[in-house]
């Protein structure tokens, strides 16, 4: 129940950006959504006067068609021929009262009758609003399809009754096709309507966004809630529910994290009778955690098939999130976005980086704030799953991600700023690209997903990554002759980045280290700096290092002897210039022991090893001297 606590804080925490609408990065809406209320899409648009009178009617953008609506438990869980009206904005079904009329189909009873019944009540409540009493006003006399018919929004053929789908024979009756079939999916009757009121002096009252009909309505429907009992999750005795709310991921997911509508022997198998006996949980808190769950999700989840990834604090939602890679921790706090680009490769100056911008979220957060992690997955359409809930103490989880930033961490090149330009970051790499480095750019959804809640417990417990991430990574970032160049630069950086996290190195180049796999690499990088430099500038071709590099990392001595004696013609070709290169293939060859100089497979250390001396030779020595300047005057020191 944790979990669920977390949430009601956390909307408790945020009652300030209840009913506020904000847009996603794709123009979507999304709200921190009120009690007692859903969203739904709206097809048709009716404004209503203050007397009760028609006024206009509009068919509905799909980008502006999301739309907030009150709800009943019953409403909010209707499914099939259950007759369970929305109180207010609803299909043409329930709010038209002349829909048998205009060729409607219904199965037994009614729907209008519901509908009008529940809305007199709520208009004719202390609690109702002018606007509630003017949309009643006009729905009671019956003629919803008749005004729109009049109004060219809804379309009837020539009995007069409405054109169920359109085909050849509405087409040759009408002519162009209407807009309500472009916005409707399937027939004119599964249109869903939200209602305006236009006031005296003509102005659009938009309903559907008015706080006042949302505290109109959520006073009106307290009455009508469900006997006290305990709850659970807050231990107060409060009003209960049995009723819980889906559509947690997207207006259309119908799975539910909380459900017990089956008793016909599955759900309540062995211990219970009844679904009360499980759990408890009140009114109140089953809506604004849900509603939390919700409007966090739109926020600042993360969604891979469906699997969904949630960080967030109990009064701060914005947490860094462990899926994040570091160049997005420096971009999302002010205090990093100073200078995204890390210009130097001393640990120092990305540690102060990287602590500048984590203690900046820790200064947001009061000192008894929470951060919760939460992993939502379904495996049915109706049941949604919580596979993975931890609630770790603020200062506690921020050290625990500064320490994987810290520690996972090797120079990217992959990443493009707000110009749409590469920039180079030194960090750690999100957990999405580790699944793409380890398994390829075209992997199943379902097993990057898998693979970012493995990475979990490697963010948040210091725990080490598992073997077969790493040698994944490794086995791809050595056979680049798979892959395009970038993709090639990318899977190499992120292993490197992996690699590192066990052994503890640098980018720079490290002279001294004399293990035997990471000499190997420092060979293969020079061999291939070598023959690049003399490849005319326009070839593009693989050099014999990159080609060999797989089954360098397998048999490295036998296959170094086929490298070096592919790089003769080049040397020749090079003369003087490819001295220094020469000589720092015999310098680094001269740090073996004989016993090393084997066949034995490398590990990933050859890599760093690799790319920390293909790194340093392409330095530039300044503005205006590249490396195959500082080549041809034999410096030994490029950097």
């Amino acid at each position: 129940m944790s979990w669920l606590l977390n949430l009601y804080e956390t909307y408790e925490s945020n009652l300030d950006q209840v009913g506020q609408i904000k847009k996603k990065y794709n123009g979507q809406e999304y709200t921190l959504l009120p009690i007692s209320h859903t969203t739904q899409t709206a097809h048709i648009e009716v404004s209503i006067t203050e007397d009760g009178e028609f006024h206009s009617a509009t068919i509905l953008d799909k980008s502006d068609a999301n739309t907030l609506i009150p709800c009943t438990e019953d409403s909010a869980n209707r499914a099939g021929s259950k007759i369970a009206p929305y109180p207010l904005h609803d299909k043409l079904s329930y709010v038209a009262g002349d829909f048998v009329a205009y060729g409607g189909a219904i199965k037994k009873e009614e729907p209008f009758s519901y509908y009008i019944s529940q809305l007199k009540e709520w208009a004719e409540s202390s609690n109702a609003t002018a606007k509630v009493k003017s949309i009643y006003c006009y729905l009671k006399k019956r003629k919803l399809i008749s005004d729109l018919v009049t109004a060219g929004i809804l379309h009837v053929d020539a009995n007069g009754k409405l054109i169920d789908t359109w085909d050849k024979k509405a087409e040759s009756f009408l002519g162009e096709k209407p807009s309500i079939f472009s916005a409707v999916t399937g027939s004119q009757e599964s249109a869903f309507v939200r209602f305006n009121v236009v006031s005296s002096d003509k102005i659009l009252i938009k309903v559907w966004k008015d706080k006042e009909m949302y505290e109109s309505f959520i006073k009106f429907y307290q009455d009508y809630l469900s006997d006290e009992d305990y709850c659970y999750v807050t231990g107060q005795v409060m009003p209960s529910t049995d009723k819980h709310a889906n559509k947690i991921r997207n207006a259309g997911d119908k799975a539910k994290l909380i459900s017990s509508n089956d008793t016909s022997g599955f759900t309540f198998r062995g211990r219970f009778n009844k679904a009360d006996e499980v759990a408890k949980i009140s009114y109140d808190v089953s809506q604004k955690a849900h509603n939390a769950l919700k409007w966090l999700i739109n926020k600042q989840g993360k969604m891979v098939d469906q699997r969904v990834f949630l960080v967030w604090g109990n009064d701060a939602e914005d947490i860094p999130d462990t899926v994040e890679d570091s160049y997005d921790i420096y971009s999302l706090n002010e205090i990093g976005t100073e200078k995204r680009e890390i210009t130097s490769y001393t640990n120092d100056e990305f540690a102060i980086k990287l602590a500048k911008a984590i203690d900046g979220y820790k200064n947001n957060l009061t000192t008894k704030a929470d951060v919760n992690i939460l992993i939502l997955d379904s495996a049915t359409t109706g049941r949604l799953a919580v596979l993975y809930y931890r609630n770790i103490q603020k200062d506690l989880y921020l050290n625990r991600l500064k320490n994987w930033h810290s520690s996972c961490v090797w120079e990217h090149r992959y990443r493009k700023d707000e110009n749409n330009e590469f920039v180079k970051f030194f960090g750690a790499p999100s957990t999405r690209d580790i699944a793409f480095a380890a398994y390829g750019p075209n992997a199943n959804e379902k097993v990057v997903k898998g693979l970012m809640e493995r990475m979990l417990p490697c963010i948040v417990d210091g725990r080490n990554i598992p073997f077969d991430i790493v040698r994944s990574a490794r086995e791809r970032a050595s056979n680049p002759v798979s892959m395009e160049r970038w993709e090639w630069e990318k899977t190499l950086s992120i292993a490197c980045a992996l690699i590192n996290k066990q052994e503890g190195y640098k980018v720079p180049l490290d002279k001294d280290n004399n293990d035997r796999d990471y000499l190997f690499g420092r060979l293969l990088a020079i061999a291939d700096v070598l023959e690049r430099s003399a490849l005319d500038i326009k070839e593009t071709r693989a050099t014999n290092a990159i080609r060999y590099m797989n089954s360098f990392s397998k048999h490295p001595e036998r296959t170094w002897n086929t490298i070096q004696a592919s790089l003769q013609p080049y040397q020749a070709r090079l003369g003087t210039k490819a001295t220094y290169l020469s000589k720092l293939i015999d310098e680094v060859a001269s740090k073996f022991t004989v016993e090393e100089f084997n066949n034995k497979p490398l590990s990933g250390k050859y890599l760093l090893g690799f790319y920390s001396q293909r790194h340093e030779l392409y330095q530039k020595k300044n503005k205006s001297e590249s490396v195959d300047q500082a080549i041809d005057t034999g410096e030994e020191n490029l950097v």
